[in-house]
C-alpha cells in the first residue's frame, strides 16, 4: 500500500503543475484545479470528481483500473490553497501567452506578402457611369460571367485620363473559373472612350490575424489564413513580374479545363447524335408496318409517334431542342397524305 501510494504522490506532485493539462480518461475533460490532487483509488488510477460520482451512484461503484469498490472518502485527496491555485493560473497564463508570441513570431513574414486571389478581378479604367457596383453587376457588363459575391469601387484613386476621370473596382466571384473568364474577356476592352485592364487582384493578411487575435470586421476584405504560398509574392517579386507570370498560367490553366470540357460535352453530344437515328428509324418503320396492315392514316401514326418522341426525351431537357428538329424531319413523310 505504501508503494502504490508513494507512485501516487509523484503523480500528483507532477500533475500538480498543470503542463500538459491533464485529462480525465473517463470523459477526457480537462481536470479542474481541485481535482489535480483527487485520487479515489489506492491504485493511482486518477478520475475527476464528476466521474467518481457517477461510477459510485448510477454505476458499479468499482475503479475502473484494478476493480476493487470505491469507498466513501477517496485514497487521496488534498484541495489546492488560494496561494497554489493562484500559481497555477499563473503559469498557465505565461504558457497561453508563449504560445500566442510563437504564433505571432511565426506569421511576421506575412506581412511583407501580397497573395494573388483567384476568384477576385480588379479592373481599372471604369468610367464615372460604370463606377457603380449595381451598374457593374449587370448582365452586359460582369454579371455575364457567374455569380458575383461582391464589388467594391475603389473611389480614393482617381486615374487622370485625355477622356476624363476613371476608376478601379474588386469584383468578387464564388467560382475561381468565373473571374478567369471576366479577365479574358474585359481585358483590353474599350468601353466609354477608355481601354479597360483587367487582372486578378491580390490583397494581404490581416492584421487581427497577423497578431492572433479574432477580427470583428464582418466585411474585412484581408486574409485570416494562410493562403497558397505559390501564389504569394513580396513587393520586390511583384516589381519582377512574378505575380504575372503566375496569373498568366492561371488563366492558361483554366482555359485548358475549359477547353477539356467542350471537348467531352461535344464528345456526349455526338453519342447521343448517333443513337438517336436508329430509334427514329425503328418508330417509322414499326409506324409504317401500322399504316400498311391495319389501314390507319398516316397523320394518326404521326401523331402517335409524335407523342412517344416527346416522352422519351422529354427528361433530357439540355438535348430537347435538337430532338424537337429531328423528329420533325423523321415524321414529315407520315404526315403526307
Amino acid at each position: 500500500m505504501s508503494g502504490a501510494m508513494s507512485g501516487t504522490s509523484g503523480t500528483i506532485a507532477a500533475a500538480g503543475t498543470m503542463e500538459d493539462s491533464p485529462e480525465c480518461p473517463l470523459c477526457m475533460e480537462t481536470l479542474e484545479l481541485d481535482d489535480v490532487y483527487f485520487y479515489p483509488c489506492s491504485c493511482g488510477y486518477q478520475i475527476c470528481r464528476f466521474c467518481w460520482h457517477r461510477i459510485r451512484t448510477d454505476e458499479n461503484g468499482l475503479c475502473p483500473a484494478c476493480r476493487k469498490p470505491y469507498s466513501e472518502n477517496p485514497a487521496e485527496y488534498t484541495p489546492l490553497s488560494q496561494e497554489q491555485i493562484q500559481k497555477v493560473r499563473n503559469s498557465k497564463r505565461q504558457k497561453n501567452q508563449e504560445k500566442r508570441q510563437k504564433v505571432v513570431d511565426g506569421r511576421k513574414h506575412l506581412a511583407e506578402l501580397r497573395v494573388v486571389q483567384r476568384n477576385l478581378v480588379f479592373v481599372i479604367g471604369l468610367s464615372p457611369r460604370l463606377a457603380d457596383p449595381e451598374m457593374l453587376k449587370k448582365q452586359e457588363y460582369f454579371g455575364k460571367f457567374g455569380r458575383i459575391h461582391k464589388i467594391v469601387v475603389n473611389n480614393a484613386n482617381v486615374y487622370p485620363g485625355p477622356q476624363g476621370p476613371s476608376m478601379g473596382a474588386y469584383i468578387t466571384y464564388y467560382k475561381n473559373e468565373d473571374a478567369a473568364r471576366a479577365i479574358q474577356s474585359v481585358n483590353d476592352t474599350y468601353i466609354d472612350g477608355r481601354f479597360l485592364k483587367a487582372s486578378f487582384g491580390t490583397t494581404k493578411y490581416c492584421s487581427n490575424f497577423l497578431k492572433n487575435q479574432s477580427c470583428h470586421k464582418p466585411d474585412c476584405m484581408y486574409l485570416h489564413e494562410v493562403g497558397e504560398e505559390e501564389a504569394s509574392f513580396t513587393k520586390e517579386d511583384m516589381q519582377m513580374g512574378k505575380h504575372q507570370t503566375f496569373e498568366m498560367m492561371a488563366l492558361a490553366q483554366v482555359s485548358k479545363e475549359s477547353t477539356n470540357t467542350r471537348s467531352r460535352q461535344k464528345e456526349q453530344d455526338l453519342d447521343v447524335l448517333q443513337e438517336t437515328p436508329v430509334i427514329g428509324t425503328a418508330v417509322v418503320s414499326s409506324s409504317t408496318s401500322i399504316v400498311s396492315s391495319a389501314g390507319v392514316s398516316s397523320m394518326s401514326v404521326a401523331r402517335c409517334v409524335w407523342y412517344w418522341v416527346v416522352s422519351s426525351f422529354s427528361s433530357r431537357c439540355s438535348q430537347w431542342p435538337r430532338f424537337f428538329s429531328q423528329s420533325i424531319v423523321m415524321l414529315m413523310p407520315l404526315a403526307r397524305p
